[in-house]
């Protein structure tokens, strides 16, 4: 079934974001099943989803958040409470003593910034646990642009950096090598540190597999995912945990808009009141071509338009969809999937207003709306 499938769209206030509470619960319970099963933490990782309204369910479920910075930690302590696992590329100091304030894990990038800071881990007396990102320099993703391992890569310390590094203080491990990949993805990159990275695992107390764990996808082997963290567990004697972000709200959002204006200009054109570069930029960095729900390709049902957005950017089109019947202004369209890594890049591009957020639950009917954003959320992002 179809997230918010069961909703009329002619109640939602466009444009919005709606989550499907009871298929994002779906997700959320066989991610707990799978913790388990295989005896590991998964985490919400907030760089895909952040949706803090939502969190009283996900905190049923889930062991805590992964966070990329300060305000994405203090974002899950605050509002979820559980644990926060945090890694950032690089920290400065102020920005390390707000993570560690808010963090039971702060992953470091590199041995140098472990070096730069080790004053700071020294001092701490919160019980906060460190760690490090290691590059297992195996590549499983296609697009370089998502690919942490990808050649030349700022992401995780190399076997060589390794070989020259003091991880005196470091209690755990972290990596990641995945993006909207299965377990046999996984696997592969398993090999590889056992292989390779498997001599600094002794001295540590647990490895994060970090994201990218397509989980709740319906061709995804589960039972080889708790195969493999059982029996990477059972080898290295650690504490395992994964950062979904993606899998958690897979296919449990969606972006309901309005047809605004029909132009002609070499086919028929829909301007719609949202945007593909403010409100969908994966469209343009993935990149890929959304779903409408009851759209096919073009030419492929009887009529076909060339679906605009809002804002003066001449390449602002989603693409090209055919319906079955003309598109007139007051149509809602739904774009489907929109939960995960869209929600959280969204801008006010050309002060064109984020969509609304709302909550469906298709148990009984309730449709409510969390917040509606205006002209402040505008004018403060700015100064």
């Amino acid at each position: 079934m179809l997230a918010c499938d069961e909703l009329d769209p002619r109640r939602v206030e466009t444009p919005a974001f709606v989550i499907d509470v009871a298929a994002l619960e779906k997700n959320l319970e066989l991610l707990a099943r799978v913790q388990e099963a295989a005896g590991c933490g998964i985490l919400l990782a907030l760089k895909g989803f952040a949706v803090w309204s939502t969190f009283s369910i996900v905190g049923k479920y889930l062991v805590g958040i992964s966070a990329s910075g300060a305000d994405e930690a203090r974002l899950g302590r605050e509002e979820l409470g559980k644990q926060v696992h945090t890694y950032c590329p690089a920290f400065d100091e102020v920005s390390l003593r707000e993570v560690i304030r808010d963090s039971d894990h702060v992953i470091f990038n590199s041995p140098s910034q472990l070096e730069r800071f080790r004053h700071v881990i020294e001092e701490d007396e919160s019980g906060t646990s460190f760690g490090l990102r290691i590059n297992p320099e195996h590549s499983e993703v296609d697009v370089a642009l998502y690919d942490p391992c990808a050649p030349g890569s700022r992401l995780g310390t190399t076997k060589g950096e390794l070989l020259k590094a003091d991880l005196s203080g470091i209690d755990g491990l972290h990596f990641h090598t995945l993006c909207e990949l299965g377990a046999d993805a996984l696997q592969r990159t398993l090999a590889v540190i056992d292989d390779e990275l498997s001599p600094w695992l002794e001295s540590m107390s647990w490895v994060n597999f970090g994201g990218g764990h397509h989980i709740t996808k319906l061709d995804y082997d589960v039972g080889l995912l708790v195969d493999l963290v059982k029996a990477f567990k059972k080898r290295h004697d650690l504490e395992v945990f994964l950062e979904p972000g993606e899998a958690i709200v897979l296919n449990t959002g969606i972006l309901v808009a309005s047809v605004l204006d029909i132009v002609r200009n070499d086919g028929s054109i829909a301007i719609l009141d949202t945007s593909m570069t403010a409100h969908m930029p994966d469209v343009l960095e993935m990149p890929y071509r959304p779903q409408v729900r009851g759209a096919g390709a073009p030419d492929e049902l009887a009529h076909t338009y060339r679906l605009g957005g809002l804002t003066c950017l001449a390449g602002d089109v989603i693409g090209e969809y055919s319906f079955e019947s003309p598109l007139e202004v007051g149509d809602r369209l739904i774009f489907e999937d929109m939960a995960h890594y869209t929600m959280v890049k969204t801008t006010t591009f050309n002060g064109v207003r984020l969509p609304s957020i709302a909550l469906f639950d298709p148990r009984d009917n309730s449709y409510r709306v969390q917040r509606r954003f205006g002209y402040e959320d505008y004018r403060n992002r700015l100064s």
